[in-house]
């Protein structure tokens, strides 16, 4: 595949960012390398210096055929962002994944033509569970990972990179890659010091994500109350994580706008085991007593009077999560 310029892979860096919900602020100027950036969300912000190149096949006779690489060029040697992270990306055009090396492995001055390896297989596991860590042999940590892992990435930086240090902690990091809801918590105690926060971190990232995903694509992207897409339709529990009944499998899941999202948790909404859309009467009510019922007429002439339903029968809600779904809402006290 044809490589990416510098601009368009600066690009993607930053939509990978933005893709995850993170406000983008550009430092550097155009085509300058490195990428510099902030982002932001909520009360958190980084502060992001990024080098990076296209991944390639390693080439030559005498390299393996499942090494891929990125050829360092224009580089004598990385700086590092005082009071930030200091990345080195690759970006895998054929799979549309990145690769991530440990800055602090690659700081002395760089030799002639300097190249850093990973291997495909793990490129492709990133490709279909999100996120893969690789152990090289100098016991550098490479991390290979889907635009959408990009921010817990930047988030979990220097202690992703730090896994080389015990082999059990790496061994843990691996299973959680390879299927997350197979990893208890009672196995995540025994990863040693601050690393123990970055697993159970990527353990509800990659859970999220792998429900987020089939619900989304189960219900088209399209929210189940009023039909919206727009990309700004998320994936909603209906059994809340925290309770004991709950399961990550798709039936207990439906695909909402984040209004009626909230209108959901909040008990202004419900939907029944008949899959019809039912407004609380008590609620509107007292939201009118108080003053807050602003907009209520065209919010309730947008809910439709039965749900989006999935077309394959097996992704549809389980009518018994929707019945103990309103009891948790407190659906019965209005």
């Amino acid at each position: 595949m044809a490589k990416l310029g510098k601009e368009e892979l600066f690009d993607l860096v930053i939509g990978a960012v933005r893709n995850c919900g993170w406000q983008v602020v550009r430092l550097s100027a155009l085509n300058q390398h490195p990428l510099r950036f902030k982002m932001f969300k909520d009360e958190e912000g980084l502060l992001v210096r990024a080098y990076i190149w296209n991944i390639s096949h390693g080439g030559g006779a005498a390299r393996p055929a499942d090494e891929y690489r990125i050829q360092i060029t224009g580089v004598d040697q990385f700086r590092e962002e005082p009071d930030g992270k200091t990345v080195i990306l690759g970006w895998w055009d054929e799979a549309g994944v990145f690769a991530g090396f440990d800055f602090r492995f690659h700081r002395r001055p760089l030799g002639f033509s300097p190249s850093f390896q990973i291997k495909e297989e793990y490129l492709r596991e990133a490709y279909q569970k999100g996120f893969c860590p690789y152990q090289k042999d100098n016991r550098e940590i490479a991390v290979a990972f889907r635009p959408d892992f990009i921010a817990e990435y930047l988030r979990q930086l220097e202690s992703l990179h730090g896994f080389g240090r015990q082999s059990r902690d790496f061994k843990i990091l691996a299973s959680v890659a390879e299927d997350p809801s197979a990893v208890s918590d009672e196995k995540i105690t025994k990863v040693s010091g601050p690393r123990r926060i970055t697993v159970s971190s990527v353990k509800r990232f990659l859970r999220d994500t792998y429900f987020k995903d089939r619900v989304l694509n189960a219900y088209r992207h399209q929210c189940a109350i009023c039909g919206l897409q727009l990309d700004l339709v998320e994936a909603a529990h209906i059994i809340p994580v925290a309770h004991e009944q709950s399961s990550d499998e798709t039936s207990n899941g439906m695909a909402m706008c984040a209004i009626h999202h909230k209108a959901y948790d909040k008990a202004l909404i419900a939907v029944d085991a008949k899959y019809r859309i039912l407004a609380s009467d008590a609620r509107m009510r007292f939201l009118t007593e108080i003053g807050h019922d602003g907009g209520r007429e065209n919010f309730l002439r947008n809910l439709r009077p039965l749900m989006v339903l999935p077309p394959a029968e097996r992704d549809r809600p389980n009518p018994g999560y929707l019945k103990i779904g309103m009891e948790i809402r407190g659906w019965e006290n209005w």
